[in-house]
Formats: structure tokens, C-alpha cells, sequence
């Protein structure tokens, strides 16, 4: 028997690879299916299964294209329905996979069809659950991503609960736990780092796991979530109606285009430009009214998070060498139609003649000397309100790069912003987006808070009793 981890940090995302016998299975694939025919060529195994743990919102699963690769069945759990071909199963149903066992277990409340997946040893004992989005280390799935009808996220809940008590909680201490994400993923708000935990640890750790009543785990399961990102339903739908595969889409978006050719697609398809650059690299020089999201970070949660529409034309500005690698990352989240990439990147605009756009970039010593001299300057915090709340420059307004399509016309076009978030990712991408919507007075802070803390020369507070809101910006600029 084999168990692998398949983990995908900028997802957040655990794939897993069961083989036993010359037998194999998947649960929860990413898009991209060369990683896991690769595989299985490898060790000359056939792949009997693909089970998947939900409908995922966070991302589109390869289990479409993987199975018209393989000849293997898409299963999922009681209460879902497929637009293409897949098994159904029934709560306690058995798979065998070689000589090992895998039984789903129905665990509703994360949503509806939730399942986890218990494999049992050649001997037939409990070994591992595979518990997507039920169970996290030091989490579980949050509750309000599958409202129907008269269903809300307290209904959700009270299930997940059922759920945890009446179907994992009994099982033995020693039961390995393989959940679906892990730190950085928005299916839960309170994740570990550690991808891997055992049943024991977790009724020890789990805050959720320790509540002593129904409406204690309500409670502290519902408490805090923020709203979810909008891409969330349409990978949703992907994963239940099936997609383009991953081939059509890496040939239409590994087009390389001349600056002529680009700026004409750009044109004629009203295409978004996505330039995913280091952020510094990005305030050097850049196309006029690009939007700066880094690959080498958080990537596809804030594309999907920013860009509304998965049908929205993207027209691509990459680091040399990456250009395929960035298209597979946006199919993803869903966001299938890249119109190609400029080729020989920003080097190739520039010496073509056409216009090049900066962003002002300072160090947080720079920022200290400007606030010394005029302490009425417009800092913004892009952090999300919980980091904001926690701790905080004191001279700042909280401006969650999250909501910045909600309050943006709380700023005012003529106004210098100072901006800054934890580390410098955050804050490029909105100073992006609000160059590219006419502001043109904005300075970034190289390194974020931590380098403004680092720097001690600003005053901080640790206690902020409410996070200063745009709303409230609006009113102290009026």
C-alpha cells in the first residue's frame, strides 16, 4: 500500500495518490492531469478511482479529464449531481483498490454531498481518513458556501456537528488525518500549517472539535467568516458541468504575441492585462493599466477574489520561462480564457517605443520621514481587517484589498496614498488596480508592516477597537 501527499502551496490544496496491487486512486485532483498520468505511468498502475470529497469551490478539480485519460470512475457522496458520468455512492459504500479498502462516509455540512474517505489496511483496519473539506488540522470546513432554499449556514453547521461526533470523533486516536487544505486556503479560517495530523491530535487541538454543545460549535464555527470570494460558485459549477480540458486551454493561452499583436488582442477582445511579476519588478515599469498579481505568492485566491467574470479575456505578462505555468495556474480557479502572453515580456515593450507606466516604491524609513514631516498623509492598510485589528500602524486607515471594488469610491482621485500591507504583495496589486481606475498619486512601502515594524521609528498599536473603515476615511477627507 502507498499513500502520497500531493501539496499544492499556492492553493493551499493536499491531492492524494492511493496505490495497492497494481491499483490506483486519486482523491481530489488539481486541473492539470500530467502530474498523475505521469504517476501512474511510472509505476505501471491502472487508475480504478477518482473520488472527490465535495463539489470544490476553491478550485476546479481534474477529475473530468483525468478520467477520460484513465477509464476511471468519478465518485462522490450521496446528494450529488453530475453533468457528465460518475458513481453516486451511498453512505458506508466500499471500494476496493487492490488489496485496501476505501469507504466513504457521508459528512454533510461543509455542504451538502460532503464525504470523507476512510482506507482500511490490507488486514482491514482503519488506517487514514481523507476528510476534504469536514475536517482541517485545527479547523473544519466553514458552513455557508452551500445555502439552498431554507438550508443557512446555522442548519450547515448543526450538520457538520452531527457529522464530526457521529462519524469521525468515534474513530481511533491513532487513524491518520488527510484533509484537503491546510494554512492560506479561504475554505476554513483557522487552518494549520501542518498538513497532516492524527484523530487524537486533533479531539485534543481542534477547537471545534472541543466545543462541549451543539450551540457552542455553531457559534464558534459561524463566528468571524468573512464573506466568501466571489469565484467560489462558479468553480462550483465547473466541478458539477464539466469544463474545457486543460489542452485547449494551455494551447489558447501559450500564444505568444508580438507588443503590435498584444496590444491589438488587448484591443480587440477588451481583454484584462495580468502581469504577474515580482512586485518590484512590476513598479519599474509596467503597460499602462495592468493589474499586478505575483505568481510567486498567493496567486490564483486573488485573481479568482479580483477578477469577477471566469470568462473574462486576460492577456498575460510573465517572467521569462513561465508563461505555460501561468496559464495553468489561472484554469485552476476556473479562468480558461487567456488570449496569450507578450513575448520577451516588458524588455520587448520597451523597445518597441510604446508607453511604460511606474508606481512610486519607498523603503519604510522613507515612509517615517514623510509622516515626520506632514502627519496628515494618507496611509492605507490593505490587510484584512482581522490582521489590521491585531496590530496596527496608528497612523494608518484599514482599506482591505478584499473589498476594494466596494470602497474604492471612497478615495478621492486627487489625494496622494501612502500604501502598505504585510509584506509588499498585497499592496502592489491594489496600487495596480487603483492606477489602472485613474489614480495616479500612490506610493508604495516596500516590505509592508514588517518592514514599518522592523524600522521602529512609526507608532504602532496592538489594540485597535474597531478597524478605521473607508467609510470612515470618507468622512475625515470630507
Amino acid at each position: 500500500m502507498k499513500i502520497e501527499q500531493i501539496y499544492t502551496g499556492c492553493l493551499a490544496q493536499g491531492a492524494y495518490y492511493i496505490e495497492s496491487e497494481g491499483e490506483a486512486a486519486f482523491i481530489d485532483p488539481l486541473r492539470e492531469t500530467a502530474p498523475y498520468t505521469d504517476r501512474v505511468e511510472k509505476d505501471g498502475v491502472k487508475v480504478k478511482y477518482i473520488f472527490e470529497t465535495h463539489f470544490h469551490a476553491d478550485f476546479v478539480s481534474g477529475h473530468v479529464d483525468l478520467a477520460k485519460k484513465t477509464g476511471a470512475t468519478i465518485v462522490y457522496g450521496p446528494n450529488a449531481k453530475t453533468a457528465y458520468e460518475s458513481h453516486i455512492a451511498t453512505d458506508g459504500e466500499e471500494f476496493k483498490v487492490g488489496k485496501v479498502t476505501i469507504k466513504l462516509l457521508h459528512t454533510p455540512g461543509h455542504t451538502l454531498e460532503s464525504s470523507c474517505y476512510l482506507l482500511k489496511d490490507e488486514n482491514g483496519n482503519d488506517h487514514a481518513l481523507f476528510t476534504g473539506d469536514t475536517l482541517f488540522i485545527g479547523d473544519v470546513g466553514r458552513p455557508d458556501l452551500a445555502q439552498k432554499g431554507d438550508i443557512t449556514e446555522r442548519d450547515l453547521a448543526s450538520m457538520l456537528y452531527d457529522s464530526l461526533h457521529n462519524k469521525i470523533m468515534p474513530l481511533a486516536d491513532e487513524v491518520v488525518v488527510y484533509p484537503a487544505h491546510g494554512a492560506g486556503s479561504a475554505c476554513g479560517k483557522n487552518m494549520s500549517k501542518e498538513t497532516v495530523s492524527t484523530i487524537g491530535e486533533q479531539k485534543k487541538m481542534n477547537y471545534a472539535l472541543r466545543a462541549e454543545t451543539r450551540e457552542q460549535f455553531i457559534y464558534e464555527v459561524t463566528d468571524g467568516l468573512t464573506k466568501p470570494p466571489q469565484y467560489f460558485a462558479q468553480n462550483v459549477m465547473m466541478n458539477k458541468m464539466g469544463y474545457d480540458n486543460i489542452e485547449t486551454v494551455l494551447e489558447r493561452g501559450a500564444n505568444a504575441l508580438s507588443p503590435a499583436d498584444f496590444e491589438t488582442a488587448v484591443n480587440l477582445s477588451s481583454a484584462v492585462i495580468l502581469d504577474v511579476r515580482a512586485p518590484q519588478d512590476f513598479a519599474k515599469g509596467f503597460v499602462p493599466n495592468s493589474i499586478n498579481i505575483g505568481l510567486d505568492g498567493q496567486f490564483a485566491p486573488w485573481v479568482g477574489a479580483l477578477i469577477v467574470d471566469l470568462k473574462q479575456p486576460i492577456a498575460l505578462i510573465t517572467p521569462e520561462g513561465r508563461e505555460e505555468e501561468t496559464v495553468i495556474r489561472l484554469a485552476r480557479v476556473g479562468y480558461d480564457f487567456c488570449v496569450g502572453y507578450l513575448k520577451g515580456g516588458m524588455e520587448a515593450w520597451k523597445a518597441s517605443g510604446k508607453e511604460v507606466d511606474q508606481i512610486k516604491s519607498i523603503t519604510a524609513d522613507e515612509l517615517a520621514a514623510a509622516y515626520e514631516a506632514n502627519p496628515e498623509i494618507k496611509i492605507l492598510d490593505a490587510r484584512r481587517n482581522g490582521e489590521y485589528d491585531s496590530e496596527r500602524l496608528k497612523a494608518a486607515y484599514n482599506f482591505p484589498l478584499d473589498y476594494v471594488n466596494d470602497n474604492m469610491q471612497d478615495l478621492k482621485k486627487e489625494e496622494t496614498y501612502f500604501l502598505h500591507c504585510a509584506g509588499g504583495y498585497r499592496s502592489m496589486i491594489l496600487a495596480s488596480i487603483l492606477r489602472a481606475r485613474g489614480f495616479e498619486h500612490l506610493i508604495d512601502v516596500q516590505g509592508g508592516f514588517s518592514a514599518i515594524k522592523n524600522a521602529g521609528k512609526m507608532e504602532l498599536t496592538d489594540v485597535a477597537p474597531c478597524a478605521m473603515t473607508a467609510k470612515m476615511l470618507k468622512l475625515q477627507q470630507a
